[in-house]
């Protein structure tokens, strides 16, 4: 097994990340998204000022009768109805009607709804003023904790490998009789608290880059 916790992932540059950031963010997608929609909103109202046309067709059975066509002979062998020289009569039957809308007053009721259309719209781009500036800020708050904690790392490395240096030349100094035990226990304390601090810092720049992978989408 491979101890991957000595090998700290690189730290990007900040313009890279804050590009990430900015590309995958959810919360700015849908943002720009509600943006988007307000603006078709006010195309929307501003529609209303403009004439609309409309169109119905109708087609289907006008009788009391549920037939295509019904007979209009009695026993007789004469119509019913006054057209003798029509033999059946057809129940299938259409209509169309066409409506033209022409605005001219309403009240202001489409200058109100173009208001509040608009309204909304600046709301929408305020949103999306604050989730930039939130992630932003974010990411220089995820980036400056990943840089304090490699510098962190580097300074517990080089302090780990002073502390292993030391116990190497306190174990000579004692196998040649210039050190005693309690010498040797106390340099073996220190590396092991410095390991143990080395550690920690590369846990701590882990879970930083974490948090700055999460908000550049990696």
């Amino acid at each position: 097994m491979e101890d991957d916790l000595q090998q700290p992932a690189l730290l990007p540059p900040f313009p890279e990340a804050r590009a990430k950031a900015t590309a995958t963010s959810p919360d700015l997608k849908a943002a720009q998204a509600g943006v988007e929609q307000a603006g078709y909103d006010v195309n929307v109202a501003h529609y209303a000022y403009l004439p609309s046309l409309g169109v119905d067709f109708f087609y289907g059975i006008d009788a009391n009768q549920f037939a295509a066509s019904a007979s209009n002979v009695n026993d007789t062998g004469r119509a019913v109805l006054p057209q003798y020289t029509v033999p059946n009569r057809q129940n299938l039957g259409y209509s169309a009607e066409v409506t033209l809308n022409i605005p001219v007053w309403n009240w202001g009721a489409t200058r109100s709804k173009i208001k509040q259309a608009a309204l909304r719209q600046q709301q929408a781009e305020l949103d999306l003023t604050l989730a930039q500036r939130t992630l932003q800020g974010n990411v220089a708050s995820a980036y400056r904790e990943a840089q304090t904690a490699l510098a962190q790392v580097d300074s517990l490395r080089s302090s780990s490998d002073l502390s292993a240096e030391s116990l190497r030349l306190t174990l000579l100094r004692y196998q040649a009789g210039e050190a005693n035990a309690l010498e040797v226990v106390d340099a073996q304390t220190t590396l092991a608290q410095a390991r143990n601090a080395y550690d920690d810092g590369l846990v701590r720049y882990r879970m930083a880059m974490a948090n700055l992978q999460t908000l550049t989408g990696n």
